[in-house]
């Protein structure tokens, strides 16, 4: 008889101990699904509307590729926000020289200002498909976006953004309803389809730059320091920020293997996330359009939230200036006015008539891709100098995965830069 309450009391012991782990896990969440589902923003979904329309299944490799480079990169600068309570900007900083530092922020801040005009303009299209006019849209969701991110809490805008970001399961429906040819799907996951020529080689480069970005690891790392993340629970976030690049990616698939179920067998190649979603009505009926609608309008919303808030704290972290979400006005002036800054005059922008708007976001893409081998080069530095990150200095694989990768953009870009000399 007094072995029971002994089992019982282990039996509630280990039930008290399972939801207290759940409970961290679930606390944790936040910034890598964040920082990976923004990524997929109006550039991201047109730039794999494109590759599935253009190459059909023969590109997903690349995602196959993408996909733990992507987790690996983002743990990397997450790691150095734990262990160093630092943003990257302001690292980047006391690390380098101050030149240095001013001509990188200088260059995010125009390349995020660019991009973040994209997001709005992709909040535009998504309420086109709605029959909603953008000069009524945009201004409403900066508003509530603005609203948001400066008088809410850090708790209150991550949740936000999460729910968000899951409404991207969207376009899962979309690449199930297609009717994918799953074996063409494995194929091209497996047999890498390579062609030196230009347009390929700018497209492998637009994904990857549109998957990861630079201001994705500003931000990540920006977030976890304001987020307080002790290092004894980092291994959740670690496994937070994997289950999100993976997310990220299974998104990507499905939008490639929608497109190339229908649109590449047509001969149909688009140029947009709402030129694809028009284009699949023929194929999938009006339900296709309004769920690419639906994906295209959450995901612009969420980036057009976390751009901001990301070069707001690049700027911030980079002079000193007071920063964090759950700071007022008062108390982070040049923060949350960097903030209404970046949401307002880009929505302005993004309703112009007129606006050659391919030309803004070719420019931003650019831009992000010069600067992400150089983000990369920053970090990896960093995160090897025991000075800076003690015992937690990066391994052996991740730093060849990382290194290789970063040399591999490196050459990739020089060989598209040249490639108009041999043409």
């Amino acid at each position: 008889m007094a072995q029971t309450p002994r089992r019982v009391g282990g039996l509630r012991l280990a039930g008290r101990v399972g939801r207290t782990r759940l409970l961290v896990i679930l606390a944790m969440v936040g910034p890598g699904f964040i920082a990976a589902n923004a990524g997929n923003d109006a550039g991201g979904i047109t730039t794999w509307s494109v590759i599935g329309s253009r190459y059909g299944y023969s590109m997903i490799w690349l995602l196959v590729l993408i996909t733990p480079i992507l987790a690996i990169v983002q743990e990397m600068n997450a790691r150095v926000g734990v262990v160093t309570g630092r943003g990257l900007a302001g690292l980047i900083r006391e690390n380098f020289s101050l030149k240095v530092t001013a001509l990188a922020i200088l260059a995010t801040v125009i390349a995020n200002f660019g991009t973040t005009v994209a997001e709005f303009s992709g909040v535009a299209a998504a309420s086109s498909l709605f029959h909603v006019p953008p000069f009524v849209a945009v201004p409403v969701v900066a508003v509530g976006i603005w609203l948001l991110v400066t008088r809410g809490s850090y708790r209150k805008v991550e949740r936000v953004l999460l729910v968000l970001g899951f409404v991207l399961l969207t376009y899962v429906v979309s690449g199930i309803l297609a009717g994918p040819d799953w074996g063409a799907a494995l194929h091209g996951a497996t047999h890498p389809y390579v062609s030196w020529n230009s347009l390929w080689i700018f497209t492998v480069i637009a994904a990857i730059g549109t998957t990861l970005t630079p201001w994705g690891q500003f931000f990540i790392q920006a977030a976890v320091v304001d987020k307080k993340v002790p290092w004894r629970q980092f291994k959740y976030t670690k496994y937070e920020i994997y289950a999100g690049s993976v997310f990220m990616t299974t998104i990507d698939f499905f939008i490639v293997v929608a497109c190339a179920a229908t649109l590449y067998e047509e001969g149909v190649v688009v140029q947009s996330a709402e030129e694809a979603a028009m284009a699949l009505v023929p194929f999938l009926g009006a339900a296709a359009q309004y769920l690419f609608a639906i994906g295209l309008l959450s995901v612009s919303i969420l980036a057009a939230g976390v751009l901001p808030l990301a070069t707001a704290y690049v700027v911030c972290e980079a002079f000193g200036f007071e920063s964090g979400l759950d700071n007022s006005f008062r108390e982070a002036p040049v923060f949350n006015g960097l903030i209404t800054f970046l949401m307002f005059v880009p929505a302005a922008v993004a309703i112009i008539p007129g606006l050659p708007l391919v030309k803004v976001i070719l420019v931003a893409q650019s831009l992000n891709g010069i600067l992400l081998p150089v983000i990369l080069i920053f970090t990896l530095l960093m995160i090897n100098d025991p000075h800076v990150m003690g015992e937690h200095v990066n391994g052996r694989v991740r730093n060849v995965i990382a290194w290789g990768f970063t040399i591999a953009l490196i050459a990739m870009s020089a060989i598209l830069l040249v490639s108009p000399l041999f043409t």
